[in-house]
């Protein structure tokens, strides 16, 4: 690609590719064998089934998966990719990246010279790479070629109320000029704060540690802060003429980091009470019929306030049909994938909505890790969905999802509670080989082979055809 002068246009998404496992758990048939409340799983945290892993799969493997995926379903030339980053917590090295494992793709085409690495923290680690990635490209740095960011996960909990909030699966994004979804530039925002949410000290389990009601308080602060400033920014750099203020219905879409469905409906709520509160310091004539007796609330006071969440819930309902709702089809149908969740939210939205809708709209995005680290930002999508066209090409390559979606292998709560058992039993044991089945994996996933007695690990890849 030759460079030209000054800041390339249109900096987005060119593609992208998203995995996850070939089996899967019933969210409903594990509320029967963990002896909870009917509905607890399906309805109170919104999720229908949830994906895991057996000891074949690392997170290695997976992002070998998901790179070649992305490369061989858009025939992107090796050579073409200068910057590959991996964002994930899922660490089964303390020195060496992901990203270097990932090298294995390019070497045998000859391609030595990609820069970046892995980043980490917590769920934010994906997006982190991914401003990496635009700032490469928007920097003097830039040679011309292409990007790659990786957002990978393996979310597994111990026994408990929190094992059905698991998940697993990866994303690959390929990064560039002259994208289909395009990145407003100079408009994001970013909170980060030092707080113990959600972590893992212990680095021979892989388990965390949670306190999941300042997990919940962190994530709706980091929300509160984040969108107040990207509100903020984009009243000065691109004001509404049909808005006294930005606001949610300033985006066609928006997008959360989904722990948990249930949490993202109750997000969007939260968005709109935001603009409530903005609209009242401000003196808007935007109308918000029924809620005037919270005019005097302070954001700060209702994390757990339930009657002004349930109003909120109510008066958003429209708006997150429209908005959120489709976008946490995988989210609902995968369980929470760490780094990729937001990102699942994006696959999710292409797949989910035609494509000529999506054509010319705007789409907010939040990104949340524990910790914490978070950030608001906002892209663009091509204006032109003709057949053929880059964003046309792009929802085409997503096509397969919800076939792979529907063929995955449902597993009993007794089995997936005896795959997890076995998973934590052997979890960085060496020398050690995987005993779960190779034929159980998708066509074309890389598999962790064999750990030999210095924790050296090979994988191979089940052949594309059976």
């Amino acid at each position: 690609m030759d460079r030209k002068p000054g800041w390339p246009d249109n900096v987005g998404i060119q593609a992208i590719e998203l995995i996850f496992p070939s089996q899967y758990v019933d969210q409903k048939e594990l509320e029967e064998f963990d002896g909870v409340s009917e509905g607890k799983y399906t309805i109170g945290l919104g999720q229908s089934k949830m994906g895991f892993c057996t000891d074949r799969e690392d997170i290695n493997s997976l992002c070998l998966t998901v790179v070649t995926c992305l490369l061989e379903r858009n025939s992107i030339d090796h050579a073409s990719i200068g910057r590959l980053e991996v964002g994930t917590e899922t660490i089964i090295d303390k020195s060496k990246s992901v990203k270097s494992v990932l090298m294995k793709i390019f070497e045998e085409h000859g391609n030595y010279s990609i820069e970046g690495i892995d980043t980490t923290n917590a769920c934010y680690g994906g997006t982190a790479a991914l401003f990496n990635a635009i700032s490469w490209i928007e920097s003097s740095a830039w040679d011309g070629r292409l990007a790659i960011v990786v957002a990978a996960d393996i979310a597994l909990y111990a026994k408990g109320n929190a094992r059905p909030t698991g998940g697993a699966g990866a994303v690959a994004m390929l990064i560039g000029p002259e994208a289909p979804l395009i990145f407003d530039r100079g408009l994001r925002s970013t909170y980060m704060r030092h707080v113990y949410d959600f972590y893992k000290p212990n680095l021979e389990s892989e388990y965390p540690v949670v306190d999941g009601k300042l997990s919940i308080q962190c994530y709706l602060s980091a929300l509160d802060n984040c969108y107040q400033m990207y509100c903020e920014k984009a009243d000065k750099i691109m004001p509404d003429k049909n808005q006294s203020l930005w606001n949610v219905n300033c985006f066609d879409s928006i997008l959360f980091h989904s722990p948990y469905c249930k949490l993202v409906q109750k997000s969007l709520g939260r968005l709109v009470l935001n603009d409530f509160v903005r609209a009242q310091k401000a003196g808007s004539k935007d109308s918000y019929a029924g809620l005037e007796k919270f005019s005097d609330v302070k954001l700060e006071d209702t994390y757990f306030d339930k009657e002004i969440e349930k109003e909120f819930l109510v008066f958003s309902k429209g708006c997150f049909q429209d908005k959120t709702e489709p976008n946490l089809f995988l989210a609902n149908q995968i369980g929470n994938m760490y780094t990729p969740s937001l990102y699942g939210g994006l696959v999710s939205l292409l797949i989910m909505k035609p494509v000529n809708v999506l054509a010319g709209s705007r789409i907010g995005l939040f990104s949340y890790g524990s910790g914490l680290a978070s950030s608001f930002y906002s892209i663009r999508v091509s204006s032109n969905s003709s057949i053929g066209s880059k964003l046309d090409s792009l929802v085409k390559s997503l096509s397969h999802i919800q076939g792979q979606l529907e063929s995955r292998k449902k597993v009993s709560p007794e089995e997936f509670s005896k795959i997890l058992e076995h998973r934590e039993k052997n979890h960085h044991l060496a020398p050690y080989t995987p005993s779960a089945p190779v034929a159980d994996l998708f066509l074309g996933t890389w598999y962790l082979k064999h750990v030999d007695e210095k924790h050296r690990r090979d994988y191979e890849r089940v052949p594309l055809s059976s």
